[in-house]
């Protein structure tokens, strides 16, 4: 199991902010995250930058769109060189066939990971969008879906970590937003636990915004978390 759980989101409007809130972090205990609004604002060269300072990079740019064109955004994502980066499985199986052999094709693969139900959404609001089912009832759906069709892993509430590593397996990943302190607000996020919880949930990767981004002193907040994570798996 790899020991470096917590990816930290860099969701800050612009590269220089994105850089030295990277600088106040340890590249030994977590991974960072470039979002939407850091990417089309610094494009990759924030991706490039925080390389050079020692971070492995989670792109998540959610990609969705037809076969060719998904195909082609994971390709130039590998030959930047990120650790990992996301599409939506609801884009459908041949979608993601056509992103897996594009990211298998480069020297270095990212891990691929799909994107099931945003942590935002609950079951009123997929009802409102027309998915049947409950918000559970839908990750299992498309985290099948995406393991059938060569994904490595899904993105998913920590709530439903536990379900998919029994149904899926111990090696297919769980990447988990909606991580929150004991106490912390959850902010936009509907479906959330804390680090410690996650991880004895069956979470592979949790990822880390506010609480640690809005924290008076980064640094110490991520240590503290590192050691929750350490003592959880160990009991789990």
């Amino acid at each position: 199991m790899d020991t470096k759980r917590i990816v930290v989101a860099l969701d800050v409007p612009e590269g220089p902010a994105a850089l030295a809130l990277a600088a106040r972090l340890d590249p030994a205990l977590c991974r960072v995250k470039v979002g939407k609004e850091l990417f089309v604002s610094a494009g990759p060269a924030v991706v490039e930058s925080l390389q050079r300072a020692g971070f492995e990079v989670f792109l998540d740019l959610k990609f969705h769109d037809i076969p060719n064109t998904v195909a082609a955004a994971c390709k130039a994502a590998a030959r930047l060189g990120v650790w990992m980066v996301n599409v939506h499985a609801s884009g459908g199986a041949a979608m993601m066939r056509a992103a897996r052999e594009a990211v298998s094709a480069s020297a270095k693969a990212p891990l691929l990971i799909g994107v099931t139900v945003l942590t935002s959404l609950q079951d009123a609001e997929l009802a409102d969008i027309g998915w049947s089912g409950t918000a559970a009832d839908n990750v299992m759906r498309l985290s099948r879906l995406a393991q059938a069709n060569g994904l490595d892993g899904v993105v998913c509430s920590a709530r439903e970590a536990s379900v998919l590593r029994a149904s899926l397996g111990p090696g297919f990943v769980s990447v988990t937003p909606g991580i929150r302190l004991a106490g912390g607000d959850a902010g936009d996020q509907a479906r959330v636990l804390t680090p410690h919880d996650a991880v004895r949930a069956g979470a592979h990767y949790l990822v880390i915004g506010r609480p640690v981004t809005q924290a008076p002193d980064p640094a110490a907040t991520l240590q503290a978390i590192a050691a929750s994570i350490e003592k959880a798996g160990t009991a789990a």
